[in-house]
Formats: structure tokens, C-alpha cells, sequence
């Protein structure tokens, strides 16, 4: 398989909405400390606002499923990003944490929609030799969204524009973006699997939604009885904890005593890192792929999960609780971007390995809804465990005036929370992958042989319609011989009787004429 110009335009777009996508997940967190002041809320609470979306991020994935077996998948991505942009800019006018909470729900039914058919257009559209590299570079494409998210909001964050908090000002310039690159992807973006579905519509009959439904949810019990499936979807659900607990790094950082621009540096050098980790991990996951083809992504996958554990322990322990100590912190921080974000280029080409092409949108839908659920409880556990380390919340009317004494002991806390959410569950992701060994070769050579006979019975059927076509033109030509010649003979008896007649008619007449004569 081989790229050309439409496949690399629709990497370039669905790479833009990917973007978009990470800019909005990371607006709220960003922003957790003014938003925690402004609504006087605790950190459970805080947590909670992120656990509502992902909730029904998570039961609104089959729906995605649904949307992108029966539709062009650029004009599903579309409709995601139309959603959340609704969904972003309700955020920025509410004024109450009910309004708040509501809003964000509302924002998962539009990622929902988005990150499955993100991920199989990448698979569909790129060989398997260059996949990881391709889904490395949907990593660092999607950082940089995060990166467009969080850091603009954190500097924004402590402004006010003609009366408006500068984080809502920042949510209603997302939720712009997020309409004109749906725009961009509807009207340019092309789906290799729609082609071909209207391609083929003349020779199949179009399934009803129940029928089609049926279908997809007996293609997922089928993806979940796969073991690599159910190793990788387990990892993801212990490694997915320290991704979310992330989510409170910029408000720990600030509680040290980081100014927002400081904190926007530290948060950028982590993202920096975690972007460059992406293609080079898809580099470096290919190459590896190629010399040892069931091995070389689960090596890789190791080597960066286990190494986040000691980097996550100096990061939250080891490193004094001063705002003087950036330059530590950064290079800690690009230190746990790097091997936070080696494994994930690793993990994507890994699912469209173990499964037919025609089960990838299910596989990353499954993947995501799994994880998605799951890891929703991360920031609220983190918000559990900061309070049992003995985190206070900023009392109501108390907005200007805290101790400072009051900030460290809460950093502190905050610390140890992330500090175990970032450990214990990374450990587990990195023993979880040596089952992988014995299940990843076997699943593979499964799924080829499957892609395989699919094809040959793709073929058959192609011929066999062919055939049948020939068949009824040649029948009809036949038929129409048949009546042509039926018709002329016709013809020319009823031309034999007209004559018969007439000499008869004759013969008459010349008789009557000799007898009168």
C-alpha cells in the first residue's frame, strides 16, 4: 500500500482535529485552581467534572461505532467537533458548578464521536511499516493541541478582557477553532471505506440499522474474545491513571509557588517532550518491528512505562517544594514526557495488527470506551487521596488572603497523590505487558490469515457477480433474438394470407365477367 496525495491530505486534517480534541480535554484541568476558587469547590469535586465527561464519553463510543460503519467518517469527525464546540462554549457561560458539570457531560457525546474514527483513518490510510510512525505523529499533533489548550489557558488564566475571566475567553476561542476545522475535514477529508461502500451499493442491498447494529455488537464480543485485545485494553486501564492525574500537575506546580508563566514553561517542557516522544517512538517501534516482528513494540512498550516510575518518584518527592528549582523540574518534567509517551505510537499499531481492517474503527472504539471509563475515576481517586494527605480547600470569601504556609502543606499533599497514582498503576502496565509475548504472535498470524481469506472471498464474489451479469445480458440478448425473429415470421404470414386473398378475389371477378359475357 502506498500513499498518495487524498490519503496524505486526510492525515494532515484528521491530524487538525486531533488537535482540537486534545486542546479541549485539556482546557478545564489547566484552569482547575481559578475554576476551584470561582465555584468554591473541593478537589473531589474538581475531579468529578472530568469523571462526568468521560462517563458518557465512554457509553456514547458505540454510537461512534454505529456513526462511522454507516457514514463518511471525515463528516463523523465533523459532527464531534461541532458538538464539543457547542458543548465548550456552555462552559464558558456558566456561572454555576451544576451548569459547569452539565456542560462538560454534554462535551463527551462530541469526543465520543471523534477519537475512533480519528485512529482508524490513520490505520486505514498508511502501511503497516510506516503505522507507527504515523500514529507517532497523531501523538505529536495532538500535543500540540494540548499544548494550544493548556499553556493558553494558564496564561490566560489570571486576566480579565472588558470584565471576562480569561479562561472563558479562552473556551469561546476554542470552541471557534473547533467549528472551522469540522468545517475543513467535512469538505475535504475523504474516507477510503466510503468510497468503496458507494462504490459497491449497486451490486449490495443497504443494511437496516438494527440489522447493522446486531452486526457491530457481535464484531465487538469477537474483538474482545482476542487475548492481546484484553491484555493491551488492561494495561491501557492501569496506564491511563497516571495520564489523568496528570491533570492536576499545572495547580500542584502553582501551589509550589510557580507563577502561570512558569507553570506554562514547566507544563510546555512535559508536552514538548511527550511530542518528540511520539514520532520517535513510532520510528523506533517500526524499526524494531522490522527486526523482530512479534517483539520489537513490546519491548519498546516496556522500556518506557517502566522507566516513568523512577522519574514520577524525583519529580513528586525528591525535588524541593521552591519556585527557584525550574530548571531541576524542567529537565525532570522532559525526562517523564519521554517515557510517557514512547509506548503509546507502540500500543496503536499493535490494535490494528491483532484485528481485520474492517474491525479497526471497533477495536479503537472498545479501546477508548474501556480506558475512558475506567480512567474517569483517576482525578477524582487523586482528589480522594490529596484530601486524605490532608488537602484544604480555599474557604468561601477567602479568595486573596491565604497562608502561604496553607500552599505548601496542600502541594505537598497534592504530591503524594500524584505520586501514587503515577507509580503503583505504571508498574502494573509495565509487568502487564510480558503476557503479550505469548498472545501477540499467535493473534497476528489470526488476524492476517483472516484479512486473507476475506479478500480471496471478496474476489470470488466479485467474479461471481460478474459472471451473473454476463449471464443475464447474454439471456437477455437471446430473448430478444427470439422475439425479433417471432415477430418477422408473423409478419410474413400475415403478408402470405393478404396475397392468397387477392388471387382468390381475382379468380372471382374474372369468372363473373365470362359468365355475364
Amino acid at each position: 500500500m502506498v500513499m498518495g496525495s487524498v490519503e496524505k491530505r486526510t492525515l494532515v486534517l484528521v491530524c487538525l482535529a486531533g488537535i482540537m480534541e486534545r486542546a479541549d480535554e485539556m482546557l478545564l484541568p489547566a484552569v482547575y485552581k481559578e475554576v476551584g476558587a470561582a465555584l468554591h469547590v473541593s478537589m473531589t469535586a474538581l475531579g468529578s467534572l472530568t469523571l462526568f465527561r468521560t462517563l458518557v464519553q465512554s457509553a456514547c463510543y458505540p454510537l461512534a461505532v454505529s456513526a462511522a460503519a454507516r457514514h463518511n467518517r471525515c463528516h463523523v469527525i465533523a459532527a464531534g467537533a461541532f458538538l464539543w464546540a457547542v458543548a465548550t462554549f456552555l462552559v464558558a457561560i456558566s456561572s454555576t458548578y451544576s451548569q459547569v458539570a452539565m456542560s462538560r457531560a454534554f462535551n463527551g457525546i462530541g469526543l465520543a464521536l471523534v477519537a475512533p474514527s480519528i485512529q482508524s483513518l490513520i490505520a486505514d490510510c498508511t502501511p503497516e511499516t510506516d503505522r507507527g510512525s504515523a500514529f507517532g505523529w497523531l501523538q505529536l499533533t495532538a500535543i500540540l493541541g494540548g499544548v494550544l489548550g493548556g499553556v493558553s489557558s494558564l496564561l490566560l488564566a489570571s486576566h480579565s478582557f472588558k470584565g471576562v475571566d480569561g479562561w472563558r475567553v479562552v473556551f469561546l476561542l476554542i470552541g471557534i477553532l473547533s467549528v472551522f476545522v469540522g468545517l475543513i475535514v467535512a469538505f475535504f477529508g475523504v474516507d477510503p471505506h466510503f468510497l468503496k461502500k458507494v462504490d459497491a451499493s449497486n451490486t449490495m442491498s443497504v443494511k437496516s440499522f438494527k440489522t447493522e447494529l446486531k452486526g457491530l455488537f457481535k464484531e465487538a464480543r469477537e474483538v474482545m474474545k482476542i487475548p492481546s485485545f484484553q491484555i493491551i485494553i488492561t494495561q491501557g486501564i492501569t496506564g491511563s491513571f497516571p495520564f489523568s492525574a496528570l491533570g492536576f500537575v499545572p495547580m500542584w506546580l502553582e501551589l509550589i509557588g510557580f507563577t502561570h508563566g512558569g507553570t506554562g514553561l514547566l507544563f510546555g517542557m512535559f508536552m514538548t517532550a511527550f511530542a518528540i516522544g511520539g514520532p520517535s517512538g513510532g520510528k523506533i517501534g517500526d524499526y524494531l518491528s522490522k527486526r523482530y516482528p512479534n517483539t520489537g513494540r513490546i519491548i519498546l512498550s516496556q522500556i518506557s512505562s517502566g522507566a516513568a516510575v523512577p522519574i514520577a518518584a524525583v519529580l513528586t518527592l525528591a525535588l524541593p517544594n521552591d519556585p527557584s528549582t525550574t530548571f531541576s523540574h524542567g529537565l525532570v518534567f522532559f525526562s517523564l514526557g519521554l517515557s510517557f509517551s514512547l509506548n503509546i505510537a507502540a500500543n496503536n499499531p499493535i490494535f490494528a495488527e491483532i484485528v481485520p481492517e474492517r474491525s479497526r474503527t471497533s477495536i479503537y472504539a472498545l479501546s477508548k470506551s474501556v480506558e475512558s471509563l475506567v480512567s474517569s475515576f483517576a482525578l477524582p481517586a487523586v482528589g480522594i487521596l490529596a484530601d486524605a494527605y490532608g488537602y484544604k480547600p480555599v474557604p468561601e470569601g477567602s479568595m486573596e488572603v491565604h497562608s502561604f504556609e496553607m500552599d505548601r502543606k496542600n502541594a505537598a499533599s497534592l504530591a503524594k497523590a500524584i505520586c501514587t497514582a503515577i507509580t503503583i498503576p505504571m508498574s502494573v502496565c509495565c509487568l502487564l505487558y510480558s503476557f503479550l509475548y505469548c498472545t501477540y504472535p499467535r493473534d497476528k498470524e489470526r488476524a492476517e490469515m483472516h484479512s486473507l481469506m476475506e479478500s480471496e472471498m471478496q474476489h470470488v464474489d466479485l467474479e461471481r457477480s460478474r459472471d451473473t451479469e454476463d449471464i443475464s445480458q447474454y439471456q437477455s440478448c437471446e430473448s430478444l433474438k427470439r422475439r425479433t425473429l417471432t415477430d418477422m415470421a408473423y409478419r410474413e404470414e400475415d403478408t402470405g394470407m393478404d396475397d392468397d386473398d387477392e388471387h382468390a378475389l381475382l379468380s372471382r371477378q374474372v369468372v363473373a365477367k365470362n359468365e355475364r359475357d
